[in-house]
């Protein structure tokens, strides 16, 4: 990629600010990635509050990784992030139903969060041009005329004195915290247009070791339902631990082992929770509270600047429960590369008006999951309601029928659109009913599923 300018700021260095800056690096001759923390030890950071929690990269996430970073899987894998196969090593409940999969179909890496982004992190640092900036926070925006020309920091660091870092392009990736869109306002564009809906997550988390003869399998999800609003996922990861995290919504997170314990045995299967309560603890038990989930429509914004873009939940962030976060944070990287590509010119527009689109299935499928759980505050239209009761005839057929259940797995891993599960061969599936119906002849399922 020929470069088309000469400075780009990313502030945040988190998942999204990484992929940000690779994305950046190239088209721009520096990037300056400016965080907050001051050190990385490929532990949990203050600056990542869900760091100590269960995280899956989804398929999607994962090929775009590999994208950017070519050999980053096999990286991943000798520094010791555990490979499944989840036909055979993944056990999903979803909707009360357990679902089916064939085996050899794909490939899963697990890993920690602070281990994937401190090797993601590591290959930013090597690209030529990329500098860091730690130990700083960004306090304002600098203009020229009417473009943003940078960002005003300060060092946390008692006694030291606010700088100005001048660049051609500002990416806001702070996450929920972001200000961005105050400073907008202030600057007198916006307000920025805002959807919000309230969940009330709470989580916690411990790392366990199990005995030497658990048979589990390398990862349990068990998805919240309508009258149980909570759910838990335990995920094996290096260092041979398990990250066991339980949530719920409008709930406490237990901040102790009874209670813990006590979550999981309401949630997890008999065999997966004797395996817990056998299991070693290895650390402390980590809480974390997730309000609503947020969406900023800054591409609706009249006269916005040029000179500013923002991804990663600054953006748009979503109930944790459904692993999108880091894939989506992948998503926005892949637009954000192909604009600059386009180059310079218009970048801005064309930024927001492209990410809004590629954000709108996956806003969509958390949106719809949440307002299916009757704790959770918000308007449920004619369409919200005919999908989530589809998706639950979908999720009962993927119990039974492994073509259904791929088909499902690669719509909520963001390989393909909600759409795909309207084709007929799932539709005929999910929509007659076992046993009846029985009129095999090819055509006849289809055409009364579609009726």
């Amino acid at each position: 990629m020929r470069g088309i300018a000469e400075h780009a700021v990313v502030l945040g260095a988190g998942m999204a600010g990484l992929l940000a800056a690779r994305a950046l690096a190239g088209a721009y001759e520096r990037v300056t990635v400016v965080e907050r923390d001051e050190t990385w030890t490929g532990q949990a950071r203050k600056g990542v509050p869900q760091g100590r929690h269960a995280h899956i990269l989804l398929p999607r996430g994962q090929q775009i990784l590999e994208e950017f970073f070519p050999g980053v899987d096999r990286e991943l894998i000798d520094g010791g992030a555990v490979v499944a196969d989840p036909g055979a090593d993944h056990r999903f409940v979803l909707g009360g139903h357990r679902l089916v999969r064939r085996t050899g179909v794909e490939r899963a890496i697990q890993a920690s969060r602070p281990f994937l982004e401190q090797v993601v992190r590591d290959r930013v640092a090597a690209l030529p041009g990329v500098r860091f900036a730690c130990g700083r926070d960004v306090v304002g925006l600098l203009t020229r005329g009417p473009r943003i020309a940078g960002v005003q920091v300060m060092p946390r660091n008692v006694g030291g004195a606010a700088e100005e870092i001048r660049a051609d392009l500002v990416v806001d990736a702070m996450g929920r915290g972001g200000r961005t869109r105050y400073w907008l306002e202030r600057l007198g564009h916006g307000p920025v247009p805002r959807e919000e809906v309230r969940v009330g997550v709470g989580y916690a988390s411990r790392p366990i070791r199990l005995a030497l003869d658990a048979r589990i399998g390398k990862a349990v999800v068990v998805g919240p339902r309508p009258g149980r609003p909570k759910g838990m996922a335990m995920v094996a990861v290096e260092g041979d631990r398990y990250l066991l995290t339980v949530a719920g919504l409008d709930s406490r997170p237990p901040a102790d082992g009874d209670g813990l314990l006590a979550s999981a045995r309401e949630l997890a299967p008999p065999e997966v929770f004797e395996a817990i309560r056998a299991a070693e603890p290895l650390d402390d038990i980590a809480t974390h509270r997730y309000s609503s989930d947020l969406r900023n429509h800054y591409q609706r914004v009249r006269g916005l600047p040029d000179g500013l873009l923002v991804i990663g939940d600054a953006l748009c962030s979503f109930n944790p429960i459904y692993a999108q976060g880091m894939t989506v944070a992948c998503l926005e990287a892949e637009v954000l590369r192909r604009c600059l590509d386009a180059g310079p010119r218009g970048a801005t527009r064309r930024y927001f008006r492209a990410v809004a689109k590629a954000l709108n299935d996956p806003w969509r499928m958390a949106v719809a999951a949440d307002l299916s759980m009757p704790e959770v505050e918000g308007h449920r239209g004619p369409a919200v309601k005919v999908m989530n009761a589809y998706v639950d005839r979908v999720q009962a057929a993927a119990a039974r029928d492994a073509d259904v259940a791929e088909q499902f797995f690669r719509v909520i891993g963001l390989l393909d659109p909600p759409a795909a599960l309207m084709r007929p061969s799932v539709l005929v599936r999910a929509l007659v009913p076992v046993g009846r119906g029985g009129d095999s002849r090819p055509g006849v399922q289809e055409r009364r599923a579609a009726v």
